[in-house]
């Protein structure tokens, strides 16, 4: 049985610079020793002939087929453009030259 004493819980806070109390520690080692030994109780479940998974959703491809088309609309989109140059969208620069 896992038992998480006021002092873990103290170094632990410590190293993830919380700043707890004494009785915060106190109680969160309770709470976690409690979590933890609820835990521990799914090791004893049969899981014998289960199928591992990794979700409970049954779908595996809900994706549509990738195929190339062909745009024909850029000259419509470039109209609407401020700026175009070489039949491209012209944006302003980010960067030094």
């Amino acid at each position: 049985m896992a038992n998480i004493s006021k002092e873990d819980v103290l170094k632990t806070a410590d190293l993830a610079r919380v700043a707890i109390t004494d009785e915060e520690a106190e109680m969160y080692g309770e709470q976690l020793t409690e979590i933890l030994t609820f835990t521990e109780k799914i090791l004893d479940i049969n899981t014998e002939g289960v199928k591992p998974t990794t979700n409970g959703n049954a779908v595996t491809n809900i994706l549509r087929d990738d195929k190339p088309v062909t745009w024909d609309k850029r000259d419509a989109a470039l109209e609407n453009a401020p700026e175009v140059e070489d039949g491209q969208f012209k944006v302003p620069a980010i960067m030094e030259e």
